[in-house]
C-alpha cells in the first residue's frame, strides 16, 4: 500500500483509501518528506480527529530502513499533546500554535480537525499557501455546507495553493453524505488498498468473519450465545438512549460479566475484573464503560497502553466499553469484535472491525458479530425494530462487499489479462475463465454481453469506486424491504435494473446513458457474483467448507458460481442481490418473526411512481429494439410484463397530466 501511494507523490490532490491498521500514516510520512524536500512545498500540517491519534504521528527513524529521510515532529509543534481541550473557548493558545508554527522554518506540525477548522477560520486560506495538509481519517468530512472542515476543503481546492493528501479506512460517512463534492472529487487521485489484499498480505490473519445475530428479549440473557470466554473479545454495549439499553449500562457490564462466570475481584495494578470462568480459567477483563470513578478508569487505559504489553497476548482477555474502544484504539490480539444493536454510522462499524483486522502472531480467524433485537409481534415499535434489522443487515451486507476482492469485469472472449493466473487449464476461448492477480488480489471474469464504459471518468468509476454505488443501493430502504422481505412480489430486475439504475444516474447525471450501463452492469456484477459465491460456499458440505475456509474462500465460491453457468448479464440482472442474506436471516431469525416482517412490508405495495415507469418504459423500448415488438402485458415472463406495466402507467400519467394542463386552461 505504501510502495502504492508513494508512487503517487507528485500529485496535488491525493486521496488513499485504505483499511485500518494498513500504514497509513507512515505511507503519509514518505510523501509529506518528498513534497518537503523535492516539490518545494514549505511545510507539513497533519490533521487528526482526535488527540488520541496524533500519536501516529511521532517521530520515525525511517533512514534506518532505507528512506531519505526521518520523519520529526519537534514536541511543540506536536498540538495534540497539548494540554486543553479542543473548543473555541479554549483552543486559541493552540490556534495562535499554529500561527507561529507558519511563521517559523520548522516543517511538520500534528494538531486535531478542531484545531485546524478554528486556525482556517481565523487567519483564512491564503495563510497556508505552498503547504501540505494531510487529513487522517478523511470520513469526517462531508460536502455539506454545514460542515466547517468540508467548507474550508472546498476553498483550498479553490484557490489551488495548497497539496491535499486525504486518507481514510471507510469512505462512507455514517449519515449518506458524499464526503466530497463529485467536482471537487474528480480532482483527486485516487489510491485504493482493500481489506482482501491486507488479508493476503498478513502472516498470520487469513479471514474476517462477519455476521448477525438476532435476539428476543434483554440482550444480556442472550449474550452468552456469541460471547466466547476462550476469544480475545471487544464488545460493544449499546447506547443509553437506543431501543436495546437496559437503561444501566454498569448492570448492563457486570450481567456481561456474569455470563462469562464468576467474579473474583480486580486486580490492583491495571483495574482489570478477574472472573472464573467453568473450566477454571481466570478472564481478565477491562471495564470501559464505568465512568464515575476517574482514577480507576484512568488506571484501567494506561493498563491497556501500556507498551511494554503490547505483544503480551495474555495481558487482556475481554474490553467492555460503549463509546471508546473504536476509531485509533489498538489492541493487536482482538479476534472478535461484538457489537450490541443497529449502528447507524456505517464508518463506525468500520471502524470496529478495524479492531479485529490487526495481524498477530497465531491468530488466523476474527470475526464481527452484531447481536440485534428480533422485531416482535407485541413490541409498539415494530417499524422501528424492523427498520433497525434492515439497517444492520444492510451494514453487513456491505462489509461483505469491501471486503471481497476487486473485480475486473470484460466482455466474453477479450482474451486472458496480463498478470492473471487462470489455473490449471489456463484461459480457454469460450470457457468459464476466472483468472486470479496473486500480487493485487483482483478476480477476472468474463461477463457476455457486458457493456464496457467510453469515458476515463466512467472507466475509473468502475475500476475504483464500484463500492461507492454498492453502498447508495445497499441504503436504499426500498431495495432492501423488497429484496428481502417481499421477494414474491418482487422482481430481481427491479432491484438490478430499475433501482439501481435510478441510483446510477443519481450520482452521475453528468455522464452518457452508455456509461451510465456501464457503471450499472458491473455495479450489480459485483454485488451478485459476491452474494452468489458466497451461497454456493453456504451449500458446501461441511467438510468442504472447512477446507475452504481462509483468504481463498470467497475466489472458490465465485469458481463455483462461474463454472456451472455461462454468465451473461441478463443472467446476472436476473439475480435478485439478497438471496444469500435471506438464506442467512431464514436460518437466524424465528419463523413467525419472519413471516410478520415479510407481511408488514408486502402490505406497503404501492402503484408503479412515475420514474420508474418511465424507466420501464426505457427498458421496454430497448426490448422492442432487440425482439422487434413491445413486451405483452399477458406474457408468462413476469418482467416482460412489468415493463408492459410500466408502459401502460406512464401513459396514464401522461393522460393526467394532459388533463390538468386543459382544465387549467379552460379555468384560465
Amino acid at each position: 500500500m505504501q510502495e502504492r501511494a508513494y508512487a503517487k507523490r507528485g500529485e496535488q490532490y491525493l486521496l488513499i483509501k485504505s483499511p485500518p491498521a494498513s500504514g497509513k500514516s507512515r505511507a503519509l510520512m514518505f510523501i509529506a518528506l518528498d513534497k518537503l524536500n523535492n516539490q518545494g512545498l514549505r511545510q507539513a500540517i497533519i490533521v487528526v480527529p482526535e488527540r488520541s491519534i496524533g500519536g501516529s504521528f511521532a517521530d520515525e527513524q525511517l533512514s534506518e530502513y532505507g528512506f531519505f529521510w526521518d520523519w520529526k515532529v519537534a514536541p511543540q509543534w506536536n498540538l495534540c499533546n497539548a494540554p486543553g481541550v479542543d473548543e473555541l473557548r479554549v483552543a486559541k493558545s493552540k490556534v495562535d500554535a499554529v500561527r507561529q508554527f507558519l511563521e517559523s522554518a520548522d516543517r511538520a506540525l500534528v494538531c486535531t480537525h478542531a484545531t485546524f477548522r478554528f486556525a482556517v477560520d481565523e487567519m483564512g486560506v491564503e495563510a497556508f499557501d505552498d503547504r501540505l495538509i494531510a487529513i487522517d481519517e478523511f470520513h469526517h468530512v462531508s460536502s455539506n455546507p454545514d460542515n466547517k472542515l468540508g467548507s474550508q476543503l472546498e476553498a483550498f481546492i479553490a484557490r489551488q495553493k495548497t497539496h491535499l493528501v486525504a486518507m481514510t479506512g471507510s469512505y462512507f460517512r455514517g449519515d449518506s453524505e458524499a464526503v466530497l463534492a463529485p467536482a471537487d472529487e474528480a480532482k483527486f487521485e485516487t489510491v485504493t488498498y482493500t481489506y482482501y489484499e491486507q488479508l493476503n498480505g498478513y502472516r498470520w490473519l487469513k479471514s474476517l468473519d462477519i455476521g448477525y445475530f438476532f435476539y428476543t428479549g434483554r440482550y444480556v440473557d442472550a449474550i452468552s450465545k456469541v460471547l466466547d470466554p476462550a476469544l480475545k473479545t471487544i464488545v460493544h454495549i449499546p447506547s443509553v438512549n437506543s431501543r436495546e439499553s437496559l437503561q444501566d449500562k454498569e448492570r448492563e457490564v457486570n450481567e456481561i460479566m456474569n455470563a462469562l462466570g464468576t467474579w473474583k475481584g480486580i486486580d490492583p495494578a491495571t483495574g482489570f475484573h478477574l472472573i472464573q470462568t467453568k473450566d477454571g480459567h481466570t478472564l481478565k477483563v477491562a471495564d470501559l464503560v464505568d465512568d464515575i470513578d476517574a482514577a480507576k478508569r484512568s488506571r484501567v487505559l494506561s493498563a491497556l497502553k501500556d507498551p511494554a504489553q503490547k505483544n503480551n497476548r495474555d495481558h487482556v482477555d475481554v474490553i467492555i466499553a460503549l463509546g471508546m474502544a473504536k476509531e485509533g484504539f489498538d489492541w493487536i490480539w482482538c479476534e472478535h469484535a461484538l457489537t450490541i444493536g443497529y449502528r447507524s454510522s456505517l464508518t463506525e462499524i468500520v471502524q470496529i472491525i478495524g479492531r479485529a483486522t490487526r495481524d498477530a502472531e497465531g491468530k488466523t480467524r476474527a470475526r464481527f458479530t452484531n447481536l440485534i433485537a428480533e422485531p416482535n409481534a407485541e413490541q409498539a415499535a415494530v417499524a422501528e425494530a424492523v427498520n433497525d434489522m434492515l439497517k444492520a443487515i444492510s451494514a453487513s451486507l456491505l462489509m461483505e462487499q469491501v471486503l471481497a476482492p476487486r473485480y475486473e469485469f470484460t466482455p466474453k472472449n477479450t482474451g486472458p489479462k496480463e498478470g492473471f493466473d487462470y489455473g490449471d487449464v489456463g484461459y480457454k476461448e469460450d470457457g468459464h475463465n476466472v483468472g486470479v492477480n496473486k500480487d493485487t488480489g483482483q478476480i477476472h471474469v468474463e461477463i457476455h454481453g457486458l457493456a464496457t464504459p467510453q469515458s476515463p471518468e466512467a472507466t475509473r468509476i468502475c475500476r475504483e469506486d464500484l463500492n461507492e454505488v454498492v453502498t447508495n443501493f445497499l441504503q436504499d430502504k426500498t431495495v432492501l424491504e423488497r429484496g428481502l422481505f417481499d421477494r414474491e412480489n418482487t422482481l430481481p430486475e427491479e432491484l438490478t435494473q430499475l433501482r439501481m439504475g435510478k441510483i446510477v444516474r443519481e450520482r452521475y447525471p453528468d455522464l452518457s446513458e452508455v456509461d451510465q450501463e456501464a457503471i450499472r452492469q458491473h455495479a450489480i456484477a459485483a454485488m451478485n457474483i459476491t452474494q452468489q459465491a458466497k451461497l454456493a460456499l453456504m451449500k458446501a458440505d461441511l467438510s468442504e467448507a472447512e477446507a475452504l475456509h481462509g483468504n481463498t474462500a470467497l475466489l472458490d465460491g465465485v469458481r463455483k458460481f462461474v463454472n456451472v453457468r455461462d454468465l451473461d448479464i441478463d443472467l446476472i440482472d436476473r439475480i435478485n442481490p439478497f438471496d444469500a442474506a435471506y438464506a442467512v436471516l431464514a436460518k437466524a431469525m424465528d419463523e413467525k418473526s419472519l413471516r410478520q416482517v415479510q407481511a408488514s412490508i408486502a402490505a406497503k405495495k404501492v402503484n408503479i411512481p412515475e420514474d420508474e415507469a418511465r424507466e420501464l418504459a426505457k427498458r421496454a423500448l430497448q426490448f422492442k429494439n432487440d425482439r422487434g415488438r413491445l413486451p405483452n402485458i399477458n406474457s408468462s415472463d413476469a418482467w416482460e410484463k412489468r415493463m408492459a406495466e410500466g408502459i401502460a402507467a406512464l401513459a396514464r400519467y401522461r393522460a393526467q397530466a394532459k388533463a390538468a394542463k386543459a382544465s387549467g386552461e379552460i379555468d384560465g
